[in-house]
This record gives C-alpha cells, sequence and structure tokens, in this order.
C-alpha cells in the first residue's frame, strides 16, 4: 500500500462526514424552503443561489467552530455545543450575505428562523445515534464477568461505568452514595441503592463479587471508614483508576487498583505551593547527595522538574546511579546532568563535584536502617556524622549558598545509634558552617512511606506471601509522611529559612499505630486481618522505640508561613568541643579496634543519648512543653 494511498484511506471517513453534513445543510434548506411553499409562501426564485450560499457559509463555519476536530464515535456534549455555535453564526451570515446581494426579501422568514433548530437537529440526531451504536456493540459482558457494586454516584463513578460497559470483564449491578436524595437515581442506567452505610445489606441483597471505590476526593477519615465497611463485608475491593494515574501514562485499558496506602494516613496530605519551593531552584546549580536513594531521587526530580540550571547527582552505589542518571535525561533532555561516583566523606570527591559555583546542596546521603546500625556503630558514625561534616567543611571552602541537611525524628532524645549519629550530624555541620556565607537549614523527616527499607514494602511482600505480618509491639506509633511531602517539605525550607541552622519538621498530625498501619494494609490487599492473614507480634528490635517526637523539649518552635511547617531554633553548642570531637572522631576511625570508643564519644556528643531508655507504653508521647509558640 502507497503512502499517497493510506493518506487517502485514512482522509475518508472525515471527507464522508463533511459531505453527509453539507448534504444535511441542503435538506434542511430545501425542506422548510417546502414547508414554507405548502403555507403559502411564494416559490423561491433563486433556490439554487441560496443554496449556494447557504452550503458554502455554513460549511465553512462548521469548521471554524471546531465540529470535524472530534469523531462520531465519541460525540458528546461539547461536540453539541460546537453544532449549536456553528448553526447560529452560521444563519447570521447566510442572513448578512442574503441582504448584501440583495436576496433577503425573497427568502420567508418561515425558512430561517427554524433553521438553526433543525441543522442542529439533523447533524446532532446521526451523531448520537452512531455512537449509541458502537456503544451497543462494545457492551458485551463476559459470561464470567465480575458483578461489582461502586461506592460513589459522582462523575468518576459515571466515567467508571463508560469503561465497566466497553471492557466486558465487569457487570455493575448498583451504586451507593452518602447522598440520600440519590436514592433511586441512575447513572447511565445503573441505579442508585442507598448509602455506603448501607452497603453490608446491599452487598447481601445484589451479591457482588467485587467493590469498587470511586471517591477520589474523600478525605483520608472518609476512606477509612469506607475501607471498613467493605472489609465488613468479606469482599474484595478496589479503587477506580484516578486521573493523575492516567496522566503518568499508566495502560488505558480499565485496572482497578488497590486502594493507596497514602489514602489512609489519618490525615489529609499536606499542601504545598509549588512556586515557593521549586522557584527558588529554577535556574541554579543543584547538588544532590545520596541520589539514588527513594527521597534523593525523587529530589532530583523535582529539581529538574523546576528547571534546574544543572543538576549533579552524588552517589556511591554505581547501578542506583546509572538508573537515576538514565531517567533523568530520559525525561528531563533539557536539563544538564553530571553523575559522580563517589563517597561524601571523600574530600577530594565533595571538593571536585562543588567545582564551580553551586548554589544548593541537598545532602540526602546516609544511613538509616534502625536495628543495622546498632551493631555497626563506625560505619554509622563514619557516613553520617564524618561524611557530613566533610561535605559542609567542602561547601564552606567552595561559597555554596545554601546546604540542606535531611535529619529524622529519631535524632530527638535519641534511643538509637541512627538517631543518635543523626544528632550527631547535625551539631557537626553547625560547627563546620559556622561563621560561613552558607546558609543551613536542617530538615526532620519521619517515616516515609514506600521508602526503601520502610515498614510499608515489608508488609506488602509479608501479605503477598500470605502472612503473618510481623509487628514489634502493638502500642508502638510512628509519624508518616509520603515521598512527595517529604520532597517538598525539603524545597520548603529554603523558601523559609529566615535564620542560619534553623531545623524544620512537617506537621504530620498524630503518629500513626504500626498495628492498625498493618490491619489497613491487609484490609486494602482483599483479606481479614487475623483471619486471612496473621499478624504476629515480635517485640522491639534492638535500637527502638515505642513512640518519636518531633522536637526536643529545649528547642522551642513555632509555625512558619506556611501553616504545616514547623521551624524550631537550634539549640546552643560549644563548636570549640565540637571540632575537638570531630577531630577525635577522625582518628578514632582509623583505628580498627575503637568500637568501644567510638560509642564512647557518640555519647559524649550527643548527652541525650540513652539507649537503655525507651518511651513506654505509659508514657505521654505528647508533653505539654512541645505545644508551638
Amino acid at each position: 500500500m502507497t503512502p499517497a494511498f493510506r493518506n487517502l484511506t485514512s482522509l475518508l471517513p472525515r471527507l464522508l462526514i463533511v459531505l453527509h453534513d453539507l448534504a444535511m445543510i441542503v435538506a434542511v434548506w430545501v425542506g422548510l424552503r417546502w414547508l414554507a411553499s405548502v403555507a403559502g409562501a411564494p416559490p423561491a426564485p433563486s433556490l439554487g443561489t441560496e443554496l449556494v450560499i447557504a452550503v458554502l457559509t455554513q460549511g465553512l463555519v462548521l469548521q471554524m467552530v471546531g465540529l470535524y476536530q472530534g469523531l462520531w464515535r465519541f460525540a458528546s456534549v461539547p461536540d453539541l455545543a460546537n453544532l449549536v455555535r456553528g448553526a447560529l453564526v452560521g444563519v447570521l451570515l447566510i442572513v448578512a450575505i442574503l441582504f448584501l446581494m440583495g436576496l433577503l426579501p425573497d427568502v420567508p422568514r418561515r425558512v430561517l428562523f427554524p433553521y438553526p433548530v433543525a441543522l442542529v437537529v439533523m447533524l446532532g440526531l446521526p451523531r448520537v445515534l452512531y455512537r449509541l451504536w458502537k456503544d451497543s456493540r462494545q457492551r458485551t459482558t463476559h459470561a464470567d464477568a465480575k458483578r461489582v457494586l461502586v461506592l460513589g454516584a459522582g462523575r468518576t463513578a459515571e466515567n467508571l461505568l463508560r469503561e465497566l460497559d466497553s471492557d466486558g470483564r465487569y457487570s455493575p449491578v448498583g451504586l451507593l452514595d452518602d447522598n440520600p436524595a440519590l436514592k433511586g437515581a441512575k447513572v447511565r442506567g445503573v441505579p442508585v441503592l442507598g448509602t455506603i452505610s448501607e452497603l453490608a445489606d446491599i452487598a447481601q441483597d445484589t451479591a457482588p463479587n467485587l467493590l469498587v471505590i470511586a471517591m477520589p476526593s474523600a478525605s483520608a477519615s472518609e476512606m477509612q471508614r469506607v475501607v471498613e465497611l467493605c472489609d465488613d463485608t468479606g469482599l474484595p475491593f478496589r479503587a477506580a483508576p484516578r486521573l493523575t494515574d492516567v496522566l503518568a501514562g499508566r495502560p488505558q485499558r480499565l485496572e482497578l487498583s488497590e486502594v493507596r496506602i497514602e489514602d489512609l494516613l489519618g490525615r489529609p496530605p499536606v499542601q504545598f505551593d509549588p512556586s515557593l519551593g521549586l522557584g527558588w531552584v529554577a535556574g541554579k546549580r543543584v547538588l544532590v547527595t545520596g541520589a539514588g536513594g527513594s527521597i534523593g531521587s525523587e529530589l532530583a526530580r523535582q529539581c529538574a522538574a523546576a528547571g534546574a540550571a544543572e543538576l549533579l547527582v552524588f552517589e556511591r552505589a554505581e547501578l542506583p546511579l546509572c538508573e537515576i542518571t538514565e531517567e533523568l535525561a530520559r525525561k528531563f533532555p533539557d536539563v544538564p546532568v553530571v553523575s559522580l561516583l563517589a563517597d561524601c566523606g571523600d574530600p577530594v570527591a565533595c571538593a571536585m563535584a562543588l567545582a564551580g559555583k553551586v548554589d544548593f546542596v541537598f545532602h540526602a546521603a546516609a544511613c538509616k536502617q534502625v536495628p543495622l546500625l546498632e551493631s555497626q556503630v563506625r560505619e554509622a558514625l563514619r557516613n553520617n556524622v564524618a561524611a557530613s561534616a566533610v561535605l559542609a567543611r567542602a561547601c564552606r571552602e567552595a561559597g555554596v549558598e545554601n546546604f540542606v541537611l535531611i535529619s529524622t525524628d529519631k535524632a530527638i532524645c535519641p534511643v538509637n545509634v541512627l538517631g543518635a549519629s543523626k544528632r550527631f550530624a547535625e551539631l557537626a555541620c553547625q560547627t563546620e558552617l559556622e561563621g560561613s556565607a552558607v546558609r543551613l537549614s536542617v530538615v526532620r523527616f519521619g517515616n516515609v512511606l514506600d521508602s526503601a527499607g520502610s515498614v510499608v514494602p515489608l508488609f506488602r511482600q509479608q501479605i503477598a506471601a500470605g502472612g503473618p505480618v510481623t509487628v514489634t509491639h502493638p502500642e508502638v506509633t510512628r509519624y508518616f509522611m509520603t515521598i512527595p511531602e517529604a520532597c517538598q517539605l525539603i524545597l520548603h525550607s529554603v523558601s523559609l529559612a529566615s535564620e542560619n541552622g534553623a531545623v524544620y519538621a512537617l506537621d504530620m498530625g498524630r503518629p500513626v499505630a504500626i498495628r492498625e498501619l498493618a490491619e489497613q494494609m491487609i484490609r486494602l490487599s482483599g483479606k481479614r486481618p487475623g483471619i486471612d492473614i496473621a499478624v504476629s507480634y515480635t517485640g522491639l528490635r534492638p535500637g527502638e522505640k515505642l513512640h518519636e517526637i518531633l522536637f526536643h523539649p529545649q528547642e522551642r518552635y513555632q509555625r512558619t508561613r506556611h501553616p504545616r511547617i514547623l521551624q524550631a531554633q537550634p539549640r546552643e553548642i560549644g563548636t570549640g568541643h565540637l571540632r575537638q570531637l570531630l577531630a577525635k572522631l577522625d582518628a578514632l576511625l582509623a583505628d580498627p579496634g575503637a568500637s568501644d570508643a567510638l560509642l564512647e564519644l557518640l555519647r559524649e556528643a550527643v548527652p541525650d543519648y540513652r539507649p537503655e531508655t525507651r518511651l513506654g507504653a505509659g508514657d505521654d508521647p505528647y508533653p505539654a512543653d512541645l505545644e508551638p509558640d
């Protein structure tokens, strides 16, 4: 088949549509002329000229209003609006041309006034009938189609039902909605059977095989309620695809996904103004350490999306560095990306990375696994403390403008090596950057959902394996945030920094009970906790405590311009003593037998570090003196 023939074949359907519409214009005009003559109007002396004017003028107007940019298969309200607009504009232009040519007195008003209405009917009706015919042909329900009960009766549910009609794998039996006034109404022929609170009874009556949640605007608490109601029925449930998933390039064929775990945080996600954070890195040279990790890689993506002038990705693991470099080059071809395979503890590598003017350094590289680091004190101090000091020192010497240290809520009153080493890192960066022009910001995270090594991927693996899901203690709680929240918090800390060394944290609401998180994830998988999947308690692991807090009692904090970002004043430190401790740390790291000495040094640098103290079940994790100023 030649290219010319292929082009002609592709244009033929649209050409037939144009010919159909022109024929309808002729039919409408001739038909109205005939009806006018039946009603007693004089014969048309210049019918041929009128038809030429009407066809050419109306055809051009229909093209200009965009009628032929749509397809009959997807004819909808916007197409009808184009038809109405085209018919009204067309009759006005036809009248004007007839007037200029002196033919207007020969055309009865019985033709001109009903013309737009008749044209809309004659052009619109075939389109609607064609769409209904195509929909009916695609509405082929398989013999083994799942009976679906949809929760929600809004626009998302309507779009979902349209997809279900054409998919064939699902057969909708009804809808539920919290608005009682909708009971008895129909959406695309599917009845609203009652409210979501009546789910258990209605599910028993309709016998669905699957529940589908079509409530994209539901809050976290509302979603929790709906999930619990779904779980009580014992039926599997899924969520309707989100618009954001479609825009992200997910498969176009209807796929009902699991409810996202971030929907059950117990609080609405924190919303940020992108212009405040991303605007600061646009056109700047940015260095991200730990760029192959969960936080570092997402931070690199957001900086690239913001239009960084150059992005330097610093990572010591080869494969993650290759992956993030290739991804950035593919998704953001206009942003120069420089990959640096090195360790932050190498002063030469840091100096090479910072050669030239670097505007922002985001230090996300760190060891972060609590139980593992309890027996790896040397590496925790080398990577989390000494490497941070080396990088901060290099930033001071290179004249970097902004240095952002990623820390953790475990650094407050630490009971484990991870928390103590991150607090030591905060002190080291304050010491190294004191008196310099580098603006330091410290950002403390809670647990980040779905980050590498976090509890969510572990629970997901355990559920997939059939359980049991292991929880350390029935009363253990943690603060959680999503990866986008974490990265936006980092970027906003730059725009909010009012003084050097300020400490920022996200107001994450009340902490989440890990036991409840495990049970929710089991429910989201369509299983029942304690029945289909067991939950077992293993006891607190080395270095773990029951509850975390966001700020030290001596760090009086206040809300910033963003109501969900909290800022604390840094505590006074003795930089002279800390410089001695950092020098001693370098010496001990060179001694293979200095494990005990390193632990003693950590205790001396972080007096709050008390590994023998853990917040017990009866202690209050929210002391009164932690209320914001």
